[in-house]
């Protein structure tokens, strides 16, 4: 919260005025009241997230091989086979620390999507970091996953620098309330974190256009290193999208809760991670605040607890359809 004041020069009742959610305030409000403490391990574990993605038929990348202990480290090279690509992460990894992409292999290196070009026993360290808890939440011992690397559809990969971008949906109670979709530069090696260098880039839920977007909470409209717009490119397969974030509600009954998607050229939109503490740079990212959303969807929820999917989309698509100056309140002045 603190920050915004200062980078944008808002008092805090302008920011009140603006329903801007502080760390603070979504603990308080959104995630203890609607967030069991029972149900947290449900997706901090992306082994069992996966696993209840699978029940109710939600799709998802494939799992090569989980690497559980340093006696699996041998077993690496035919978890991959003759595959080319993948993607390494820790099961109770946050904020895309230790994720790593392999987009090739060439005599007998494996290459990163920036080029970099890694040996076999660079890949086995990097796993052993992994297990030894370096990137896990709490520092806790961890397994590594091996698993599909998404061949992101052409439409995002033009917006993204040698990255797959993703796109996060903010969830009350069923509804979907924000989404943004992060970009990759340069500067973010290929990784979608907004801390590291990307790229937030807001989206209508109702037509699922892009209509805003951020770099290091400055608004910009086009690609730093691509040069290429970012407003007003049509997300693909979206009635979809929130189809499955829908059910990533009803999958762990989470109220408040992000879902992140990727879309692969053939596959079409994957689930990718769910998170029941979403970050709050999706504020900037649309230029609105969160609470401008989250109150009509909690007054909605009281109303209709048992609301279809399809119902719920439609009530945030006629809801929280983009309305200017709505999208520009956080801009700066």
């Amino acid at each position: 919260m603190n920050r915004w004041w200062h980078r944008f020069f808002r008092t805090p009742g302008e920011l009140r005025e603006m329903g801007v959610v502080g760390i603070n305030m979504r603990n308080a409000r959104f995630v203890l009241p609607n967030n069991p403490r029972r149900l947290y391990d449900l997706v901090d574990n992306k082994i069992r997230t996966k696993e209840l993605a699978e029940e109710l038929g939600i799709a998802i990348p494939e799992t090569y091989g989980i690497v559980s202990n340093p006696h699996d480290m041998s077993r690496i090279a035919s978890m991959v086979g003759e595959r080319d690509s993948f993607v390494i992460k820790p099961a109770r990894g946050s904020g895309g620390k230790g994720i790593l992409v392999i987009s090739g292999k060439e005599d007998g290196l494996f290459i990163k999507p920036s080029g970099t070009r890694l040996t076999l026993e660079e890949v086995k360290h990097h796993i052993s970091n992994i297990l030894a808890g370096l990137f896990s939440l709490g520092g806790r011992r961890d397994v590594a996953l091996i698993e599909y690397r998404v061949l992101s559809s052409k439409v995002l990969t033009d917006i993204s620098f040698q990255g797959a971008p993703d796109i996060r949906i903010v969830m009350f109670q069923g509804y979907p309330v924000m989404v943004m979709l992060r970009a990759a530069t340069r500067e973010s090696d290929g990784r979608s974190n907004l801390h590291q260098g990307a790229l937030g880039v807001g989206i209508d839920i109702a037509t699922g256009k892009t209509i805003r977007a951020i770099h290091h909470g400055k608004p910009v409209t086009v690609h730093p290193d691509l040069k290429v717009p970012l407003i007003g490119i049509q997300i693909p397969e979206w009635d979809k999208i929130l189809d499955i974030a829908v059910t990533c509600h009803e999958m762990t009954g989470l109220g408040y809760l992000g879902v992140d998607v990727m879309i692969d050229d053939e596959k079409g939109p994957l689930m990718i991670e769910v998170n029941a503490r979403p970050g709050l740079a999706i504020q900037m990212a649309n230029g609105v605040g969160l609470l401008k959303r989250l109150e009509p969807a909690v007054e909605r929820a009281a109303k209709y607890k048992a609301e279809s999917r399809a119902a719920k989309i439609a009530f945030s698509k006629k809801n929280f359809a983009v309305k200017f100056p709505e999208a520009d309140a956080l801009n700066p002045p």
